[in-house]
């Protein structure tokens, strides 16, 4: 409209803008703004970012200026971080300034609820966002505020809001995020619970929270240098966002679970009733279908995490075979990762480079122009000299898989085990394996094999393991007997690809 207003549902009902916080309007125009940045970053095209600084200049004027709003920050979180990319390109102030006031007013004063059985944990507007301790409520809203909290910590120099960062990323990783970098265990209010409630067959891990702790992670690695924000990119790039998508692009999982049971969706014989679980195959369209544009999103950005530069270092993020030139600096990567650990990368003008050491790594060796490498180790990151102004750093990291255990508080996880090579996580499916994978024991030595799937186009395993012997008892007093048995695994971001079949993780 003529002020600004950009948004189809409500130029056709004018009287109903910004009455209620649950109807996504700040949502919208967070991701509008973002697409005109990167068409105009994309084309040199700036229609489109001169409509989008319009609404800027209106949403600051109702937010900011004449208080018109019925609410004072957003329902769903997203426009925060949209802001600073806007501010980003055009230099225009008054956007940071709108971001910030959206963090700094959250929490700070009686709002409406979004949805009347939601409180205001699930809007995480339960407290100022400075004394905020956990990750809360829905988890897609969650990091996509905890991504604007990190763009403002940095373009401020806001330290206290960078602890609050720290603290909260720290409670994802190390206490409600799953092995595949999933977030949101329930799907009530699509948000996190509880500390170590992470549940597999009933678990949500919706393909977006996935992608926004990505963000989240990312921004957190600009103000920090700690290999633990790239690791938790990684973690997310390989599993719980690529599971989102079907290996031939054309349907979508909106959640990710980490066990299918199909026979849980027959048991209840005598009933019309039936339990919510997981749908087990991927659907092309959803009525919510914002997690197949935001795989877009993410896949199309992905260039932007695998380096940076700052203070003369030129740092490796993520392994992916690609070409740098910044100014008069250049780097060109070549790598099969994950398939291998073993990358190359030659470097012109560079004088100083950081090579994040994975954490699924235990060894590693590193050659500069044929010769041993002389590294330290800080924070995850191996730190090297270079003295020619033409470099070759070639990189071995092993990658041999890894019996993973979980906390003994994640309950559902107990003596149970998943598998890992490199940074991929692998799954068990019924279609591959002859017998039930709910009691198979790992050998204490991890004897396997690693080959190429055709179909699959991805390397599958085969394990030595051992199950207990078929019995038509019920209950017994006799220790089970067990036989040797060759498990398959694939990776997780392939299940579900080959028809409805049993999937487990945790073995």
């Amino acid at each position: 409209s003529e002020d600004g207003y950009f948004n189809s549902h409500f130029l056709r009902k004018p009287e109903e803008r910004w009455k209620n916080r649950e109807d996504h309007e700040l949502y919208c125009a967070g991701h509008l703004m973002e697409a005109a940045v990167e068409y105009y970053k994309a084309t040199g095209k700036d229609k489109f970012l001169k409509l989008m600084q319009d609404y800027a200049d209106y949403i600051y004027k109702v937010f900011v200026i004449e208080d018109l709003a019925a609410f004072k920050t957003p329902g769903h979180e997203e426009i925060e971080l949209a802001l600073v990319k806007l501010y980003d390109v055009t230099e225009n102030k008054k956007y940071l300034e709108l971001s910030k006031y959206f963090i700094d007013t959250r929490g700070t004063i009686e709002e409406p609820y979004i949805l009347e059985k939601y409180n205001h944990y699930n809007i995480q507007d339960h407290l100022p966002v400075r004394q905020q301790k956990t990750a809360e409520g829905h988890s897609v809203r969650a990091s996509y505020l905890y991504s604007g909290m990190a763009d403002i910590a940095v373009k401020y120099n806001d330290t206290e809001l960078f602890e609050a960062c720290k603290t909260i990323f720290s409670n994802i990783v190390n206490k409600r995020m799953y092995i595949t970098g999933g977030t949101g265990s329930s799907h009530l209010g699509e948000a996190f619970t509880l500390d170590y409630d992470l549940p597999n067959s009933k678990g949500y891990a919706e393909t977006c929270a996935a992608i926004a702790l990505a963000f989240f992670a990312q921004r957190m690695l600009l103000l920090e240098k700690n290999s633990v924000y790239a690791d938790t990119v990684e973690r997310v790039m390989y599993n719980g966002m690529l599971s989102g998508i079907s290996l031939d692009g054309k349907a979508f999982f909106y959640e990710n679970p980490l066990e299918i049971q199909p026979v849980l969706n027959k048991r209840n014989v005598s009933t019309t009733f039936t339990e919510r679980n997981p749908i087990t195959q991927r659907k092309e369209v959803f009525s919510c279908s914002c997690c197949p544009p935001n795989v877009i999103r993410f896949i199309g950005a992905i260039n932007g995490y695998i380096y940076s530069y700052e203070q003369d270092i030129l740092f490796i993020n993520q392994y992916i075979s690609s070409e740098m030139l910044y100014e008069n600096i250049q780097a060109d990567m070549k790598t099969d990762f994950p398939s291998s650990g073993n990358v190359s990368i030659k470097t012109k003008n560079i004088n100083q480079i950081a090579i994040r050491k994975p954490y699924w790594c235990t060894d590693v060796d590193i050659k500069v122009n044929g010769n041993d490498a002389i590294y330290t180790l800080e924070k995850g990151y191996m730190y090297l000299g270079l003295t020619e102004t033409n470099n070759t750093i070639d990189i071995k990291m092993d990658m041999p898989v890894r019996l993973v255990r979980s906390n003994p508080k994640v309950h559902e996880d107990s003596k149970k085990t998943a598998v890992m090579r490199g940074p991929i996580v692998y799954c068990a499916e019924g279609i591959d394996n002859d017998f039930p994978l709910n009691q198979i024991l790992f050998n204490e030595k991890c004897e396997y094999k690693v080959n190429k799937s055709n179909d699959l186009d991805a390397d599958i395993l085969k394990l030595r393991v051992k199950i207990p012997k078929e019995s038509d008892e019920l209950y017994t007093f006799k220790p089970f007997e067990y036989i040797d048995k060759e498990l398959t695994l694939i990776p997780f971001y392939c299940f579900a690809n080959r028809g409805e079949t049993e999937m487990r993780v945790w073995l």
